[in-house]
Formats: structure tokens, C-alpha cells, sequence
């Protein structure tokens, strides 16, 4: 007879103490105030943002925008500098009542009813960051009181749960909620028509200017000691280029934000203008990385995609 696998003990952190049917809240003591990042600028619709949660009021707010444009991080580093708390959820066409309002779990032999990340965030008066909201099935549609600031009936525990002063919500997302037009963002769903019209504004943000854009990628050059103003110039306008050839369909890809900032992680890292943008614009297919190549080498004359960096001359 095999002997029976003996199961490995993982430590984990005692639960609140609670009998069986009762429900679990977390500590008073955890803080959900983002941290200040020294590489954040602000531009586009911040103010607009911070407008709405220093108000604390409750306004539902979605934000859209193409990928890797800042949308999350501006909200968050906006909580961070009013030091409000964020709770950020990040959605899934997976995501259910479960996952959001909260449901029972199995501890130390008893059953407890943990409630979830938007019940904690209406209870603490907290932002609560809907992220990727557009990837929702229509399971999300267990939000529609909570997004009527009205509160919640948290029907597996006969209990009411009214929103605290400061609670409000922001979702993001790369779509409309109608749906990838172009299928660049698959996964995406056509949301709910009522669902979307709870939200009080949508604010459409836009990539930042090459102006901004390069005080974003100096002030990531700071962080890994390799600032290169020379660089950085050429990055945002290779960069620019191929949005604008993108929104007038010439291009089917695009070089977001957060691919300058991955180059010049890998600039840091490697100490080489091409090889860094080379690795980092490989996730695109064969067509679309040589034409990327070649383009930089039009806006930068010290590479050259067929040999080695040129030097710069000082």
C-alpha cells in the first residue's frame, strides 16, 4: 500500500477570530494609501481627477484611454498625494458577486463570510479602482445599487452596507465599453447599457505630449543612473511618429508609455540605445519590429539597425 502523501504546512497569518456564520473585516491598522513614485508627472486629466476625490464625494468616474497611457497610475498617485485610500480590483471576465461583494470561506474548519474589496472600500470611505472594467462579463452587473451610491444588501448575510463619507468608484479601461473595434484589445465586452450610464463622466485620456513624455522617461533614467537627455528626446519623437501614423491607420500597432519606459529600463540594464529597443519592440510581429527599427534610425543618426551604435560625438 502507498503510504499517503503527507501535506506541507505553510504559515500564514492568523484570521480575525470569528464564529461560524460570521463575517471577516479587515484591520482598522492596514493602510491602502498608495505610496508616492518620485517618476510620476502629472498631465492630462489629472486635475480633473483630483477635483473628484478631494470632493469626496461620490462620482463615478470611467476612464478610458489606449494601453499602458497612465490611466491607473495617475489615479492612484492622485490618492496617494491626498493620501486617500485606494483599493484597486482588477477585473477579469472571470470576476463575480463573490469576488467583489464577498462570500464564504472554509478557516480553520469554519465557515466565515470574508467580505470583499468593494464592501471594505465603501465601509472605509475609500477610492475604489475598478481596473480593466471592459474585460467584465455580465457578472459585474452585482454593482448596479453600488454604483447608485445608495449602498448594498449583502443578501448571504442579511446585512446592509451603507458607503462611508469619501467613497466613490473609478473604472478603467481601453474601450468604451462597446467592445475592440479594431480587435487590437481581445477580450474585451460589450458592457451593459445601464451599467455604463451610472457612471456620472468619462474622461477620454490621451498619451502625454513628447514634452511630458520625456520628463517621464528622465525621471525613470534617474532611478538606474543613466540619464540620457539626448536619448530620451528621440525616444518621445520616434514615439510620436508612430501614434500619428497609428490614428491615421498606417500602423496597426503602437509604442505606449509604458514601452519607453521598458526601453529605457533595458537602456539602464544593457547600456545600448538599439539593443535596448530592439528587445523591447520584439513582442510585436517581424513586419512591425523592422519598421519600428527603421523609423528610429531616421529620428536617431548615431544607430544603425545594420551594425553596431555609433558613437556620440561630444
Amino acid at each position: 500500500m502507498v503510504d499517503p502523501i503527507t501535506p506541507v504546512n505553510t504559515v500564514v497569518p492568523e484570521p480575525p477570530k470569528s464564529t461560524s456564520g460570521e463575517s471577516v473585516e479587515i484591520p482598522d491598522t492596514v493602510s491602502f494609501i498608495p505610496d508616492v513614485d518620485p517618476t510620476y508627472v502629472r498631465f492630462g486629466h489629472h486635475k480633473n481627477i483630483e477635483s473628484i476625490i478631494k470632493s469626496e464625494m461620490f462620482y463615478p468616474t470611467f476612464v478610458t484611454g489606449l494601453s499602458g497611457n497612465g490611466k491607473t497610475f495617475m489615479i492612484e498617485q492622485v490618492c496617494a498625494k491626498l493620501k486617500r485610500e485606494c483599493i484597486r480590483v482588477n477585473i477579469t471576465i472571470e470576476t463575480d458577486e463573490d469576488d467583489l461583494l464577498g462570500g464564504f470561506r472554509l478557516i480553520n474548519g469554519e465557515t466565515v463570510f470574508h467580505k470583499g474589496p468593494v464592501v471594505d472600500a465603501m465601509e472605509r470611505g475609500a477610492v475604489l479602482l475598478l481596473d480593466e472594467i471592459d474585460l467584465a462579463s455580465n457578472k459585474i452587473l452585482c454593482l448596479q445599487p453600488v454604483l447608485e451610491g445608495k449602498g448594498v444588501y449583502l443578501k448571504k448575510i442579511n446585512e446592509w452596507v451603507k458607503p462611508a463619507k469619501g467613497f466613490t468608484i473609478l473604472a478603467t479601461a481601453n474601450t468604451k465599453g462597446k467592445g475592440s473595434e479594431t480587435g487590437a484589445f481581445v477580450g474585451t465586452q460589450i458592457l451593459n447599457e445601464a451599467f455604463l450610464e451610472r457612471f456620472a463622466i468619462t474622461v477620454e485620456q490621451e498619451y502625454a505630449t513628447p514634452a511630458i513624455e520625456k520628463k517621464i522617461l528622465l525621471g525613470h533614467m534617474t532611478e538606474f543612473d543613466s540619464v540620457d537627455e539626448d536619448f530620451a528626446t528621440k525616444l518621445t519623437n520616434w514615439a510620436d511618429v508612430i501614434r500619428r501614423t497609428y490614428l491615421d491607420g498606417g500602423v496597426d500597432e503602437i509604442v505606449s508609455t509604458r514601452r519607453l519606459v521598458h526601453i529605457v529600463k533595458a537602456f539602464g540594464i544593457f547600456g545600448d540605445r538599439l539593443e535596448a529597443i530592439k528587445m523591447c519592440v520584439s513582442r510585436f510581429d517581424g513586419e512591425t519590429k523592422s519598421s519600428f527599427l527603421d523609423l528610429y534610425t531616421k529620428v536617431d543618426e548615431h544607430v544603425d539597425v545594420d551594425g553596431d551604435e555609433k558613437p556620440v560625438p561630444f
